[in-house]
């Protein structure tokens, strides 16, 4: 009996986040992994098989290096605005050169990491970047499927900061709600709807919360008493309204995302078993 071939998935934003969970995901599934990373040196310890250096901005870098994959999946964005790059450069554009790459080299599918609500969120300059490369995506002939992920465990980790610090300060009466997803869960939900050839998912962790009782949680994790302190909206408006004119691009960019997002339900099909609470906890022991 002829043995079945190995598939491929080329993976780009390798080393980030979430990008490290794909790679570990794929691979214990039996996927040959192909990392694309910036500095193979410096990618640090990668479940992948095959690291390859190029920049996603540099559309002639990617030239053939896609040849022989099956499956792309994109986990690639700005995070934090200190290269001198924009959203527009990094998720629209990078992403875009990416999926050229992809359709030269004939891929089967393209998957990319984009986030829930981005309709009602596409005035965020980092939501219409992304929004605008998924347009792009399904315009294509290559077969896509995208992943909007609620928030991840990490996003969280401002609550818990708030509350060492002694206050977590909420907008309005917190009750908006969120299940958000740990990067393993993440990462099982991405191959499972790559490997079902699904269009789109809205996905999120298994637990719905509403803002204050994250905020409950992060201080149990630190073992003290909550202090709440619920602010008017409209504080939250002003400071989106301001924040472009005050603060540098690389922090208002995520922090309008931040803003805009506590002012809805950002909440996805439930997958997952990890908890917050222990993501918490973990957190708390650690530092």
């Amino acid at each position: 009996m002829k043995e079945m071939a190995m598939q491929t998935v080329f993976i780009a934003g390798a080393t980030g986040y979430l990008g490290r969970y794909l790679c570990a995901e794929y691979q214990q599934r039996g996927w040959h992994v192909t990392a694309l990373v910036r500095n193979a040196k410096r990618a640090g310890e990668l479940s992948a098989d095959t690291l390859v250096e190029a920049q996603a901005t540099r559309p002639e870098e990617l030239e053939g290096i896609m040849d022989g994959a099956d499956l792309v999946v994109s986990a690639l964005g700005i995070t934090r605005q200190t290269d001198g790059l924009s959203y527009r450069d990094v998720d629209f554009q990078a992403n875009l050169n990416l999926l050229r790459a992809a359709e030269q080299s004939q891929v089967a599918r393209f998957a990319y990491i984009h986030v829930i609500n981005a309709e009602r969120l596409r005035h965020v300059p980092l939501v219409a970047a992304k929004a605008d490369f998924v347009d792009a995506l399904r315009a294509s002939e290559i077969a896509s499927t995208v992943i909007a992920p609620t928030g991840y465990f990490s996003d969280m980790g401002d609550f818990l900061k708030m509350a060492r610090a002694g206050r977590v300060w909420l907008f309005g009466a917190g009750d908006h709600q969120i299940n958000p997803i740990h990067g393993a869960d993440l990462a099982k939900a991405t191959a499972d709807a790559t490997e079902a050839g699904k269009h789109w998912l809205d996905v999120g962790g298994p637990e719905i919360f509403t803002h204050e009782e994250i905020a409950q949680l992060a201080f149990a994790a630190l073992g003290r008493e909550a202090r709440l302190t619920h602010l008017p909206d409209t504080l939250r408006r002003g400071a989106l309204r301001l924040l472009p004119w005050l603060t540098p691009r690389r922090i208002h960019g995520p922090a309008q995302f931040f803003l805009s997002a506590m002012a809805m339900d950002m909440v996805g099909k439930r997958r997952g078993h990890r908890r917050l609470s222990e993501y918490f906890s973990e957190c708390a022991r650690s530092a």
